[in-house]
């Protein structure tokens, strides 16, 4: 309400008087401090004492002093304004308002106890009708929920509740299982796959889904992202053919073995024709799919989903979910409201909040580690500059500077197969590094590190422990939907991260693809023989020897520079029933339920 702004303004504007005390003022210097005229001045103060927030006794005459007492603090009228913004599903705007303003310190706690009976679960009833709402906050902004367009983790979990593919994986990996299609078969050349379609499936906009919309999903993506995640895959389909409404047939242009394991992913979720087609490029913000859930509305960052009732897997618990997107600066400064959020995503809870909550360690981490690029000529194509600055990226200091009880080091996208566990690193000896650097013929050149803007904070933390090295770095910043192509090239060293999870091998094929891009020809040759030899490989064990052969190469050659590693927790209240995670570790709405 912008009137409580205006009280806001006044009332900042005299900080050493006391509520109901009473001063002299006139009411041309409380419209100059709003930048309003006289007449306007009057008429907010008659509003103001009718909301019972000042009490104003005016005086005749344009230049007498009026009586003024303020009636509530600045602290009240900025939580009533803050509250007003989070019921008009603006929560950005309540907490940007706390941290900007001087009394924020004063009125967090009280709006963070308010808060916190907004998220989580709620039961409305209206007549015998009871619905059950879980509400929660992202702190991620959701550009698109077009499976053919997201970029990120909080994207990629609501394209899961609102999409099926034709298969899926279980949550190790291990097994893939029917969904949109019900069986499946390739031939001996392992190039034709065929697919048999459930029948009665729904799409959200009530058509039934055909094989048709199989074809033309897989047809999109080539179209849409022919070089995104796992383009290698999709790009490799010469042919497709539907026989009939519920049959489709897969032409590979050689043997793949991650084919099956990338129509389990949600980048290959099946989407509707029709809709895709008339929506054009607002699918994004308008998707529909075949999932658990619907998306019935979005604004303010909100996003609203529903229970789809006609889901052929039976319907969700929940009535609905209301994902509140929040600025992560915003989420890092209000960490005491997270705690009474029933679930919530990688939680790094304290202990005596930990003591209220049970937590599932996931089953996946992310994976920190800086690739060479090697395809520039500079200081990194010296063999001996490239092993000293591996040094100096010292492990040890990173750790310390990260700090926290999932934070480890890591040596290989493999540690749950590692024979020797990483050990801790003794402490730094940076003279010492700077010696090696030296003797190795590096003068102090700077040297550009490039990563997207959400790894930023790592960055600067590598950019730290350089410094103390001796090397100056250059942070440069790329766009995620930018970062695999040209713009990258300019930089010596390039900062990644990798979810190992049931996902492991797409993920680690479509990293190596992306090295090759950097690569000197001799590596881009051995990546080329050693891909090929995986994608051929009906053997999951000989598989897994050959990614473990493709990293020792690196690691030898110190282009693969592993930096650590952050397991991942999913936190939930004690009155959640039927948690189970799917990809990413996140929860499947649908199975959740409440007591």
């Amino acid at each position: 309400m912008k009137i409580r702004r205006h009280y806001l303004t006044i009332r900042r504007a005299f900080p050493n008087i006391q509520e109901h005390s009473p001063f002299e003022v006139t009411t041309q210097e409380l419209a100059n401090l709003l930048d309003c005229t006289h007449r306007n001045m009057v008429l907010l103060l008659k509003r103001m004492q009718q909301e019972e927030w000042l009490v104003w006794e005016p005086k005749r005459g344009r230049g007498n002093r009026s009586s003024l007492s303020f009636l509530l603090s600045k602290e009240q009228v900025a939580l009533q304004e803050a509250q007003e913004m989070m019921q008009k599903q603006d929560l950005n705007a309540a907490l940007a308002l706390l941290q900007q303003n001087e009394e924020s310190p004063l009125v967090r706690d009280k709006f963070q106890e308010w808060l916190s009976g907004q998220f989580g679960f709620h039961s409305e009833v209206q007549g015998k009708r009871r619905t059950d709402i879980l509400r929660f906050p992202l702190p991620q902004a959701i550009y698109s929920l077009d499976p053919a367009a997201i970029h990120y983790t909080g994207e990629s979990h609501l394209v899961n509740q609102l999409y099926d593919g034709l298969v899926r994986i279980d949550p190790r990996g291990e097994q893939i299982l029917p969904q949109l299609a019900h069986a499946w078969e390739v031939d001996a050349t392992r190039t034709r796959w065929t697919f048999y379609l459930r029948k009665g499936v729904l799409f959200h906009h009530g058509r039934e889904l055909d094989s048709s919309d199989v074809k033309y999903s897989l047809e999109r993506l080539n179209q849409l992202a022919p070089l995104g995640l796992y383009s290698w895959v999709y790009s490799a389909i010469v042919a497709m053919d539907t026989p009939d409404d519920t049959t489709i047939r897969i032409q590979l242009a050689e043997p793949n073995e991650a084919f099956l394991a990338f129509l389990t992913t949600n980048r290959a979720s099946i989407v509707p024709q029709d809709a895709c087609t008339a929506a054009g490029e607002q699918f994004g913000s308008k998707p529909i799919g075949t999932g658990p859930f619907r998306l019935a509305g979005n604004e303010q960052g909100v996003w609203i989903l529903e229970a789809f009732a006609a889901y052929f897997q039976g319907r969700a618990f929940l009535d609905r979910v209301e994902v509140w997107t929040v600025a992560e600066e915003a989420t890092r400064e209000n960490q005491a409201e997270l705690q009474s959020f029933q679930i919530m995503h990688n939680a790094r809870l304290s202990d005596m909040a930990a003591e209220r909550w049970q937590q599932v360690r996931q089953s996946g981490m992310t994976c920190k580690f800086i690739t060479v690029n090697e395809q520039k000529k500079g200081l990194l194509a010296n063999p001996a500059i490239m092993a000293a600055v591996d040094k100096a990226i010292e492990r040890s200091e990173l750790l310390k500077l990260l700090s926290g009880d999932v934070i480890e080091g890591v040596n290989s996208f493999w540690p749950d197969l590692e024979e020797n566990p990483l050990q801790q690193h003794a402490e730094a000896d940076f003279e010492m590094i700077k010696r090696e650097l030296a003797s190795s013929g590096y003068r102090g050149e700077s040297l550009v590190l490039a990563t997207i803007p959400q790894y930023a904070a790592d960055a600067e933390i590598i950019r730290q422990v350089c410094e103390r090295s001796g090397i100056p770095l250059d942070i440069s910043l790329i766009p995620a939907e930018q970062f695999k192509g040209s713009a990258r090239m300019s930089a010596d060293l390039l900062l990644f991260a990798i979810m190992l999870d049931e996902h492991r091998e797409l993920r680690l094929i479509d990293l190596y693809k992306s090295m090759q891009q950097h690569a000197l020809p001799d590596v881009h040759d051995m990546l080329e023989q050693s891909i090929r030899a995986i994608l051929s490989e009906t053997d999951r064990s000989l598989r897994t020897n050959r990614f473990i052969d493709i990293e020792d190469r690196l690691k030898a050659r110190h282009s693969l520079l592993f930096l650590y590693r952050k397991h991942l927790k999913t936190a939930f209240h004690p009155s959640v029933r039927g948690i189970s995670l799917e990809s990413l570790g996140w929860v499947r709405f649908r199975d959740i339920w409440f007591t």
